[in-house]
């Protein structure tokens, strides 16, 4: 699946998005009858009534958006972008979004995942944020990568935690009908203008806000991300301008250019496996989120796999490995293909494609041994030369929940946690979650903030999984790749499209949850020659007729019922 990080690239890397896992521990009731469970409004825990966020009802549900002018970024967000910060860091100028703590000294516990070695309970950073929040919060750290069975386990008990991560990847299953039954509606501290007590949260997009709907209430606090593909065809521009070779701007010109830097006896090949940038080149529905792989065309719902330009993009990309310019690695599956970096900076092949975030780390882990070492974004281009037509990815992924058993005291001590943590670039509270403690946990040099040895075990993964501010990308380190990354995140914008369950939180009957599963393997073996393009015809057939089709009912009932989404 497509990987889908979060835009908010100014702190540390967030993590890499799982499979979609369906937990079997959860013992809750599973979906009745396969009635749909949704971001529902006026549904019920068994999905009865129906409904979704693009319902008339939703709206009542959402917080007030109230920018903040706290901080004024160097490039505004537009299109869906992110916001961009390229200018040095000055700690003696960070403003101040919180101004008092609106914690009341209460006890929150808090279940995520976690990558990597979770630091010691009592540290320096776990005191000074529980300080500056006025909230005491103790961490229960689970094994991102085991993250579903840890969650169903606990789901399905009666020792639920006071907050619990869970990003979308993770809701498979019973986890949607866990997630109604088991969390708090957040709806009387936040919906509406009672957001305006954590002004932070009030930040936060509606679309992101339109994601944490579950069962007709606003149960999640949400990271938004931006709506814009993630996915960017990286390339070595240093290369590029000393060989003389052009961006492509079509399907024929990548092709030829791509013969053209091929040379496998000098081991130089043109790209890596392409086909993520092939489905947004022909203009592919999303993949990453089922709903979003639904669009409504002349009057009827269709899904991705049965559109021609999903077979276009497949043959495109099947051709450039027959071709032969695509890195050996990438046709045997190696390593290095899903670890680009050391192959790619000796120039063994000039383009990729990954999540944007790569564009800086790419930058940033050569800066200093290969100075001339340069990696740039191509745009989108459409197929056949003309304008691009991406779709939007969905503008939340992860959320945090209260549980539906915690008193009042504890759930607006869970929200001065969020609203601490969603504080946006530029000012204490963000520097505090992202950084922790100035001097022990990171320093400035030339504007730049770098963590030290304690800041790398301490200041993880933990805080900065409750809510975020709106997307930003922020790196005062290298200020054009900054600008880079969100300019072309503006003008790939310019050309995005919402399909019509775009923002809906929606979770299919458990009947269908497998069918479309075998769809991926299939493409790879298709773009590698292993498999014909017939062989994905006679799939999607029998998809059809294995529910295919009547899974297209549920969703026309769906459609007919609430309406397309809001844009």
């Amino acid at each position: 699946m497509t990987p889908n990080a979060a835009s908010r690239s100014a702190g540390p890397s967030g993590p890499s998005r799982r499979g979609f896992l369906a937990s079997t521990a959860l013992a809750t009731a599973a979906v009745a009858g396969g009635v749909p469970l949704l971001s529902a409004c006026g549904g019920s825990p068994s999905g009865s009534g129906g409904g979704s966020s693009a319902g008339k009802d939703a709206k009542k549900l959402l917080p007030t958006f109230v920018a903040r002018n706290v901080v004024t970024p160097d490039i505004p967000a537009k299109n869906g972008s992110a916001a961009g910060f390229t200018g040095e860091l000055d700690l003696a100028t960070l403003k101040t979004s919180v101004p008092k703590k609106l914690g009341k000294g209460g006890e929150v516990t808090v279940m995520a995942p976690f990558w990597g070695s979770p630091p010691k309970d009592d540290n320096a950073y776990y005191r000074a944020m529980n300080d500056l929040i006025g909230v005491d919060v103790s961490w229960q750290n689970q094994d991102g990568n085991t993250y579903d069975q840890k969650l169903g386990a606990v789901l399905a008990s009666s020792d639920v935690p006071d907050l619990v991560v869970i990003p979308s990847w993770n809701m498979g299953g019973k986890i949607p009908s866990a997630i109604i039954g088991k969390f708090a509606d957040l709806g009387p501290h936040l919906s509406g203008d009672q957001v305006k007590a954590y002004p932070n949260l009030a930040a936060i997009p509606t679309d992101a806000w339109q994601r944490c709907i579950f069962g007709g209430k606003l149960r999640g606090l949400p990271l938004p991300a931006a709506y814009v593909t993630n996915i960017v065809p990286l390339y070595r521009k240093d290369l590029f301008d000393k060989e003389g070779y052009d961006v492509p701007r079509s399907a024929d010109e990548f092709m030829a250019l791509a013969k053209d830097i091929t040379n496998a006896r000098a081991k130089r090949w043109a790209c890596l496996d392409m086909k993520w940038t092939a489905f947004n080149n022909f203009g592919v529905l999303s993949g990453g989120e089922k709903p979003l792989g639904w669009n409504l065309v002349d009057g009827k719902l269709v899904y991705r796999v049965e559109t021609e330009a999903y077979l276009e993009a497949l043959e495109w990309t099947r051709k450039l490995f027959a071709a032969g310019v695509v890195h050996p690695d990438a046709l045997l599956g190696k390593s290095s293909a899903t670890d680009p970096g050391p192959k790619f900076a000796a120039g063994e092949f000039l383009i990729y494609n990954q999540d944007i975030s790569q564009w800086y780390s790419r930058s940033a882990e050569q800066a200093t041994q290969n100075p001339d070492f340069r990696v740039w974004g191509m745009d989108i281009w459409g197929h056949d030369g003309g304008d691009p037509a991406p779709w939007a990815t969905q503008p939340a992924n992860l959320f945090a929940f209260v549980n539906k058993k915690a008193s009042d005291s504890v759930i607006r001590d869970a929200l001065a946690v969020a609203n601490v943590t969603a504080a946006p670039y530029g000012t204490k509270e963000y520097m505090a979650t992202n950084y922790g403690v100035e001097g022990t946990h990171y320093t400035v040099k030339d504007g730049v903030p770098a963590k030290t040895k304690q800041g790398n075990t301490d200041v993880l993964n933990t805080f900065t999984m409750i809510a975020s501010p709106a997307p930003t990308i922020a790196h005062p380190d290298f200020p054009d790749v900054t600008r880079g990354m969100v300019e072309w995140q503006q003008r790939m914008g310019a050309f995005t499209k919402k399909s019509t369950f775009y923002g809906q939180q929606i979770t299919e009957p458990t009947r269908y949850t497998n069918l479309s599963d075998n769809f991926e393997q299939l493409e790879d073996d298709i773009v590698r020659g292993r498999k014909k393009i017939s062989d994905m015809q006679q799939a999607v057939s029998e998809w059809k007729s294995k529910g295919g089709d009547k899974l297209r009912d549920w969703y026309q009932k769906l459609l007919d019922d609430n309406g397309p989404a809001q844009s």
